[in-house]
């Protein structure tokens, strides 16, 4: 069974940068425990890059979260700790420029996973936005939230998109 993992944002400035947040330094450990499994068993893992230029506070998210981060090729841009080890060169990534990726959908929409399973930051704005874009391309496919891999610096929101999430017939474990 063809198995994927994404690893959604979990870049230095969600974690401990600009947007940062104690819940996402404790992911690490058990992210990059997942990345070894999933490598270790020939299955696939994609890694999105949340990347924004120069001129972010002139954009629409950038308006309404007026907090500069994920600047391209910047420190706050790179994946963080552990998880920025286990990157191999054969990982696909998606650079998106906003929360959700149309390139991801693409992507996915003419492979043959059995399985998709979504981990990162941050659970209520990303993570949420590109799980729904996984099931739009994959509708048949089981799609897993390891909610051991997700947090969020509001942990109501995250509630409340866990149980979106459920009814929109994720598998939340």
């Amino acid at each position: 069974m063809k198995k994927l993992l994404i690893v959604v944002d979990y870049q230095k400035d969600f974690v401990d940068g600009s947007l940062g947040f104690e819940a996402a330094i404790q992911l690490d450990d058990y992210i990059s425990e997942l990345i070894d499994q999933f490598h270790k068993n020939n299955n696939d893992v994609l890694f999105t890059f949340d990347t924004h230029s120069t001129n972010y506070l002139e954009t629409q998210e950038g308006k309404n979260l007026p907090i500069k981060h994920c600047i391209e090729n910047s420190e706050g841009w790179k994946l963080y700790g552990q998880v920025s080890k286990k990157r191999k060169p054969e990982d696909h990534c998606i650079y998106k420029p906003g929360f959700g990726s149309l390139e991801l959908g693409n992507y996915l929409k003419d492979k043959q996973y059995e399985q998709i399973v979504l981990v990162g930051i941050v659970s209520n704005i990303c993570v949420i936005s590109n799980a729904i874009i996984c099931k739009a391309a994959l509708p048949e496919v089981d799609i897993y939230i390891d909610t051991r891999g997700i947090s969020s610096n509001d942990l109501q929101m995250q509630e409340k998109a866990l149980d979106i999430l459920k009814n929109l017939q994720f598998h939340v474990i």
